[in-house]
């Protein structure tokens, strides 16, 4: 007798097959997780010099709209990257 996880995953496979990806579709979606990790750290080390900058010259409101707009370049980052590492998994599944 199957639990009800077993079920579950066996439906989940009948409904969107899991994709085995070959070494050199890894190493893509590796490439692009490195391309945005960089534009990440850039970013932050941009923004976050300039938010020391403003801090200690007393600019908090703008050390504070500085900061908000890393977590907002941050988070568009990690959705730019999210969205492109789809794509790529989705044309692999094209090239079946």
């Amino acid at each position: 007798m199957k639990s009800a996880y077993e079920l579950a995953m066996e439906r989940l496979e009948k409904a969107s097959p899991s994709l085995a990806l070959s070494e050199d579709q890894k190493k893509e979606i590796a490439e692009v997780d490195s391309v945005y990790r960089a534009k990440i750290a850039e970013k932050e080390l941009f923004l976050k010099d300039q938010i020391r900058k403003a801090q200690a010259a007393g600019k908090f409101e703008e050390a504070e709209s500085l900061e908000k707009q890393l977590a907002s370049e941050i988070r568009r980052l990690h959705e730019d990257c999210k969205a492109r590492k789809e794509k790529l998994r989705a044309s692999f599944a094209g090239n079946r």
